[in-house]
């Protein structure tokens, strides 16, 4: 069983700081790297996805895979390939993902799965787990008056939780800052 490492919580008011907050998380990232992103539809995964590749410095735009299931994204700068996977239409564990060669691509890549849990935990023990959820009404920092004027459609909030001795000092309550 994976232990916690490190937690880091983030408020984003904008698509525009979600692809921030994946420019900022990108430095953290290294080959072997797995990250699980969950949050409902039009969360920001992939558009976190996306500053993911523009930090890691990755050929092609980052575009949801949801039809093609899966998409390789070479670096450009010489840094870990992105590949970048979308789980949504594939109901089974792990059996399911194995056609798509997960296990050998880890090693070597940076592998985000958006709708993975449950999916695709068993590839490490060592990952990154990012929660995006809706701040709205009551529940968005400073009441229903800060989510309005704030454009409560937008605003997210964030956990950001390692998993794995990997995570354990790996930097990630830096993102709280910024």
């Amino acid at each position: 069983m994976s232990t916690t490492g490190a937690m880091a919580h983030i408020t984003v008011k904008s698509p525009e700081q979600m692809q921030e907050l994946g420019r900022r998380l990108a430095p953290l990232l290294r080959p072997g790297d797995l990250v699980l992103l969950t949050g409902e539809l039009g969360a920001g995964k992939t558009t976190l996805t996306r500053g993911l590749g523009e930090g890691l410095g990755v050929r092609g735009a980052v575009t949801s895979p949801t039809f093609v299931i899966a998409r390789v994204h070479p670096s450009l700068a010489g840094g870990p390939p992105l590949v970048h996977v979308d789980a949504y239409r594939l109901g089974g564990g792990l059996d399911e993902m194995e056609d798509l060669d997960l296990d050998v691509s880890l090693p070597e890549s940076v592998v985000v799965v958006e709708w993975g849990d449950g999916k695709v935990e068993e590839l490490s023990e060592d990952r990154l787990h990012v929660v995006i959820g809706r701040a709205v009404g009551a529940d968005a920092p400073g009441g229903p008056e800060a989510a309005l004027e704030a454009g409560a459609d937008d605003v997210r909030e964030v956990t950001v939780t390692g998993l794995g001795a990997r995570w354990v000092d790996a930097g990630l309550p830096a993102l709280e800052t910024c």
